[in-house]
């Protein structure tokens, strides 16, 4: 395994343990959020949240609106200091969420994509 999909396989893994400080772990502090639930759940019309407190703060939010959350990864996407990683989320809807990473191996910028199955 490449340590992009070392990656992939671990922030999986993260958000299905529900445990926030192992999530946490794959964000750097200067983070900058895109998702269009945060427009939702978060009720910003930006839809993009910036810094490592407002997003541990959301993705709280997020783990009590959907206690049983649970990850079906079904593709890691390799690109240059970037990933996208492809899988079954919430609500059975498809998401892709293409990372930047920084020099650390850190998330610097995620823009998150749904699409609701039919």
């Amino acid at each position: 395994m490449t340590d992009k999909q070392a990656f992939g396989q671990a922030w999986v893994a993260a958000w299905n343990s529900h445990d926030i400080d192992e999530i946490m772990s794959h964000y750097a502090e200067d983070i900058e959020f895109h998702s269009p639930v945060v427009q939702r759940l978060n009720n910003e019309p930006s839809g993009k949240l910036v810094g490592k407190t407002a997003l541990r703060a959301y993705f709280l939010r997020g783990l009590a609106a959907y206690p049983d959350l649970h990850f079906e990864l079904y593709h890691i996407l390799e690109g240059v200091d970037s990933v996208v990683l492809y899988y079954k989320s919430i609500n059975n809807s498809l998401s892709a969420e293409m990372m930047v990473l920084n020099g650390q191996g850190l998330v610097k910028e995620v823009r998150a994509h749904y699409k609701q199955q039919q």
